[in-house]
C-alpha cells in the first residue's frame, strides 16, 4: 500500500516509462535504418562504419556517462558547437533543466545501445535470401518498399527480441542517470532502479521496501514482454 502513496515512487515510475516510451522506439528505428544502410553492397568501407557504430557498446558505462556529463555541461562542447553554428543564442542548461536533462539521458542511452541492436539486425539482414530482393527488383519494387514489405516482416522475430531486451534494459536504467544527473534536477530523471539504490544505500536503509519496488520492475517487464509477444503474433 505504501507504493500507492509514495510520490517519489510515482515520479520514478513515470520517468522510467517516459524513457521507455520515447527512447526504445527511436533506438529500434535508428538501428534498423543504420543496418539497412550498412547492408548495402554499394557502400564502401562498411567494416569501418560498423566498427565505429558498435564501439560505444564496449565502452564502460561509467566512463561514457562521465564523458557525456562533461560534454553537456553549460560550458561543454555541445553548447559550444551549437553556439558556433548559431543554432542557439544562449547555452542550454542540459543538466539543470528537467526537460533537457531527460533529453540528455535519452541521447546518451541511444548513443550507447543503438550499435548493439544494429548487430542483430545486420546479421539477420545478411541471412535473407538475395533472390527475394532480385525478384522484387525485377517486378519494379522500389528500395523503400522492399525495406518495409520484405526486410521488416522477415526481421520480425529479431525486432521482437531486441524490443524485449531494450524494454528490460530501460526498466533497469541506472548507470546513466546515476552518473550524469544523479536523478536530478528535482527528481526529473529519477528512475526505479536509482530509487531502489537510494532506498537501500542513500536514504535510511529500507531493504524490504526497496525489494517491493524491484518487484514492480519485474512485473512491468513481464507484462510488457507479453504485450510485445501478443502484438507480434497478431501481425
Amino acid at each position: 500500500m505504501r507504493l500507492f502513496h509514495d510520490p517519489m515512487f510515482k515520479t520514478a515510475l513515470l520517468n522510467t516509462l517516459t524513457f521507455l516510451v520515447i527512447q526504445v522506439p527511436i533506438m529500434i528505428l535508428l538501428s534498423l535504418a543504420i543496418s539497412s544502410c550498412l547492408n548495402s553492397p554499394r557502400l564502401k568501407y562498411k567494416q569501418w562504419f560498423r566498427l565505429a557504430i558498435f564501439l560505444p557498446c564496449v565502452t564502460s558505462l561509467v566512463a561514457y556517462s562521465i564523458l557525456f556529463k562533461s560534454m553537456f555541461e553549460l560550458d561543454g562542447v555541445i553548447n559550444s558547437f551549437l553556439l558556433f553554428l548559431h543554432i542557439i543564442d544562449e547555452p542550454i542548461a542540459w543538466l539543470a533543466d528537467p526537460f533537457w536533462a531527460k533529453v540528455t539521458i535519452i541521447i546518451a542511452i541511444t548513443w550507447r545501445w543503438t550499435g548493439y541492436n544494429m548487430i542483430f539486425y545486420l546479421s539477420a539482414m545478411q541471412n535473407i535470401d538475395k533472390s527475394v530482393y532480385e525478384a522484387a527488383r525485377i517486378d519494379g519494387v522500389s528500395p523503400i518498399k522492399q525495406f518495409f514489405f520484405i526486410t521488416v516482416p522477415l526481421l520480425k522475430p529479431v525486432i521482437l527480441f531486441t524490443s524485449i531486451t531494450s524494454t528490460i534494459g530501460t526498466l533497469q536504467l541506472f548507470d546513466e542517470v546515476m552518473n550524469i544527473t544523479n536523478g536530478g534536477p528535482a527528481n526529473s530523471t529519477l528512475t526505479l532502479s536509482l530509487y531502489i539504490y537510494n532506498l537501500s544505500f542513500s536514504f535510511v536503509p529500507n531493504f524490504g521496501y526497496a525489494a517491493a519496488v524491484s518487484y514492480v520492475i519485474v512485473a512491468f517487464a513481464a507484462v510488457l514482454a507479453l504485450l510485445q509477444f501478443k502484438v507480434a503474433k497478431d501481425r
